[in-house]
Order: C-alpha cells, then sequence, then structure tokens
C-alpha cells in the first residue's frame, strides 16, 4: 500500500459553457431518448461515452447533410452561418448550446466584417470555435495560430485582432504588442474567456503543493494539452492520464501527496474516479 494522499483541484473540471451543453443534452435524452450531436459534445472520450449510452450520437457536418426532421444540439464551440441554413433547409430542429461567450465573439466578428474591416483571429486552425467564426466572414478572415505565420511587412496598415476564447491572455497581450511596435495600428477585442484562461494561474499554485501531480485530460483537448504543460513547468512529476488504466504504480512513492486536476473538458466524477482509484493503490 502506498498510502497516498490524494487531493482534487477543485477548479479544475467543465467550464460553464460545457455545463450547460450537456444539461441541455441530458434533458432531452431523458425525454426522447435519443438526440444527435454535432461534433464531440466535449473533448473527452470517456464523458461521450456515458452520453451516447444515454441515446446521443455523434455526427460529422457530411452527415448532417442527410439528416430529416430530427433535434441536433450544436455543441459550445459553436457553428457557422451555413450550418443554420441547413438546419432550415432538411427541417432540422436545432437545439443551440453555444457558449454565450462564444456567440458574443461571433457576433462581434459579424459586425467587423459587415464594416468591412481586415479581420485577423488568434486561434487555432480547424478548431471547431475557429471555423465557426470564420463562417462570421464568409472565410475571408486571417486565422493565425503564431506570429511567425505573418509577415509583418505585408500585413495592412490597421487591422481588427480577436481571439479564440480558450487562447493565452498573455500571449494575445504579446502578439498585440509586436504588431503595434511594427507601426501597425491595431483594434483590440480581448475576446479570451476568464473562467478558462484562469485555470493557468491557479493551476501553477495547485502543481507546487504536491509531490506527484495526475492530469487528467482526453487527449483530443487543445486545453487540456496546454493546461498540462502548465503543470508540468511547475511540477516535473506531473503525468497525463485520459483513463485510469493510464495510471502507473511507478510514479509514486509511499506517503507521497498526489494532486488530481483537469481541463475544461475534463468531468469531475472521472477526476473523481482517479482519485478513488489512486487511494486504493
Amino acid at each position: 500500500m502506498f498510502n497516498l494522499k490524494v487531493d482534487i483541484d477543485v477548479n479544475s473540471g467543465f467550464c460553464f459553457g460545457v455545463v450547460y451543453a450537456i444539461e441541455m443534452a441530458e434533458e432531452i435524452l431523458s425525454e426522447d431518448g435519443q438526440l444527435y450531436c454535432l461534433g464531440d459534445i466535449v473533448h473527452n472520450d470517456e464523458e461521450v461515452k456515458r452520453l451516447e449510452q444515454k441515446g446521443l450520437e455523434i455526427i460529422t457536418h457530411q452527415q448532417l447533410k442527410f439528416v430529416r426532421n430530427s433535434k441536433v444540439l450544436i455543441r459550445a464551440h459553436g457553428e457557422p452561418p451555413s450550418t443554420y441554413q441547413l438546419a432550415l433547409e432538411n427541417n432540422i430542429e436545432l437545439i443551440d448550446a453555444s457558449c454565450p461567450v462564444v456567440l458574443k465573439l461571433q457576433n462581434r466578428i459579424k459586425n467587423s466584417y459587415d464594416r468591412k474591416e481586415n479581420i485577423y483571429i488568434y486561434g487555432k486552425h480547424g478548431h471547431a470555435e475557429v471555423v465557426g467564426l470564420l463562417g462570421q466572414t464568409s472565410n475571408q478572415a486571417v486565422v493565425f495560430q503564431d506570429l511567425e505565420e505573418l509577415d509583418t511587412k505585408t500585413l495592412p496598415q490597421t487591422m481588427t485582432l480577436f481571439s479564440q476564447t480558450t487562447k493565452s491572455t498573455d500571449k494575445f497581450h504579446e502578439i498585440n504588442k509586436v504588431l503595434r511596435e511594427n507601426g501597425i495600428e491595431v483594434k483590440t477585442n480581448d475576446t479570451i474567456c476568464r473562467q478558462v484562461s484562469n485555470r493557468d494561474n491557479e493551476l501553477r499554485n495547485f502543481a507546487k503543493k504536491f509531490d506527484v501531480v495526475v492530469f487528467v485530460s482526453g487527449t483530443k483537448s487543445s486545453n487540456g494539452k496546454v493546461l498540462y504543460k502548465v503543470c508540468q513547468e511547475q511540477n516535473k512529476r506531473t503525468h497525463f492520464v485520459s483513463f485510469i488504466t493510464d495510471v502507473k504504480t511507478e510514479w509514486f512513492g509511499k506517503n507521497e501527496s498526489i494532486g488530481v486536476c483537469g481541463a475544461t473538458s475534463t468531468p469531475m466524477w472521472l477526476m473523481k474516479d482517479v482519485r478513488q482509484h489512486l487511494q486504493r493503490l
């Protein structure tokens, strides 16, 4: 027996946007027993599996084209206008669980596009949220993950800058600074969700308190990859797990303290299962 002392980070787990989407899905599933969801409702395989057992069916945008007369859930990431148009054509009832923060961002980008501004979006290429944001500009905005992708010499002299809601605030402010230093007039829209961005500092403090940190996240979660690195910077004995079966006994010593934490897409029930498993070692 290792006699491990295990604590869960109370600030980890679903952000309110994901909670809202899952609650909407569970409510409809309890009534209808079946519901389509456009893309993974959350980037966590275990939570998706739990909801699939209740009747949730994950479909792609390609599959959506062949759906008729059904209910389809839009997850927290949001969708481009083309999805809503297709729903009208196919008599699909959209259950819109888009995060309010994302919807506000979509609206601001659409207004900028209508004003014919040069729109740049700091975000991950191909990410579901970014696809929805691009759709507000008829795919005319420029998306970049890093400043190195942009040639500052050929950029327009004025631009309107937005950010994917889950990006780093520090990096976003650094991008603003560099652009302005290169003589570009930047109209900045800080659209980063503070509930997500604050996790960065919270986890830095959390990871320092323990001998070992077990970070629980799905492998598809961009947020999970970023926050895992944050923990690892503070505590080299940080380990990434997606399932209980990923936990290895050689990570621990007798009577050590263990911190369990996770991404904004990690369900609390899964972190509790991991804690229970560790306590039995």
